[in-house]
């Protein structure tokens, strides 16, 4: 019934719990996961879940808050890709968030390799799960720079755990891109994130828990996980005026269209 199109299941706080994680997500008719790659040291443990449990697919990506992984050839990404049940590349895009002593010019690395997954994307045909903090100009110009445009040749994507602007949300929108809401949808003080998803058509909405992390009201500050999904469902329904189980049939449903290799 519900899909959560984003998670990340091998770190240890899941890692260790998986069949008990398991049995929650059926409890809660959650039948599907995306397990998201953030670095190729620990893709095979994706790449693991995905080929060990019948529900669960996989990415390859490197997070691009990462600066002390392998940095991801082009080759990297292709290789991988080519593996059973990876569905998308990602996680990647821009994080200014943590500038620090830097600044955004010495960001470049980031822009080069968030340039080298959407390459992979395009020669895979594999869509893109793309990370914006803090960068989203960037973000867009670099996508439009690559030729992301919506048209045929274009890898498209999902700008996931939005927390960006209505404008932001448009862009992505002409862009081709989907727009995935997390439990931070619910909390208390994101009501301009409730107006933007008002604004976003409910065929280009994902759902997803981005756990461990992001726990939706009434579990925040607890260790996320896929069951909880239903949290972030419920809440769309709210603002759209729809049923619980309408939401869940039409993210399902978009999570087919944007990973149409999903049954590989």
């Amino acid at each position: 019934m519900f899909t959560d199109s984003h998670c990340h299941l091998n770190f240890p706080e899941l890692a260790d719990n998986i069949l008990t994680i398991r049995d929650d997500m059926a409890k809660a008719q959650v039948s599907r996961a995306l397990v998201i790659s953030t670095s190729l040291e620990r893709f095979h443990e994706v790449h693991g879940l995905a080929t060990q449990f019948d529900n669960f697919w996989a990415t390859v990506g490197v997070h691009p808050d990462n600066d002390d992984v392998q940095e991801p050839t082009l080759d990297d990404l292709l290789t991988r890709a080519k593996l059973p049940k990876v569905v998308g590349i990602g996680e990647t895009g821009l994080d200014y968030f943590r500038l620090g002593e830097r600044t955004v010019a010495d960001m470049e690395w980031q822009r080069n390799r968030f340039r080298v997954h959407i390459q992979a994307a395009q020669q895979t045909k594999l869509p893109l799960v793309i990370h914006t903090r803090s960068s989203s100009a960037d973000t867009v110009a670099i996508l439009k720079e690559q030729g992301e445009d919506g048209s045929a040749g274009s890898a498209g994507g999902v700008f996931h755990c939005f927390t960006e602007t209505a404008e932001v949300a448009r862009a992505g929108l002409d862009l081709g891109l989907y727009i995935s809401f997390s439990g931070i949808l619910t909390f208390k003080n994101a009501q301009d994130l409730r107006d933007v998803a008002s604004f976003v058509p409910m065929d280009r909405i994902l759902i997803e828990t981005d756990s461990p992390y992001l726990a939706p009201v009434p579990h925040r500050g607890k260790t996320n996980n896929p069951s909880y999904v239903p949290f972030v469902a419920q809440q769309i329904a709210d603002i759209k005026g729809m049923t619980v189980e309408a939401v869940a049939e039409a993210t399902s449903r978009n999570f087919d269209q944007l990973f149409s290799a999903v049954l590989r």
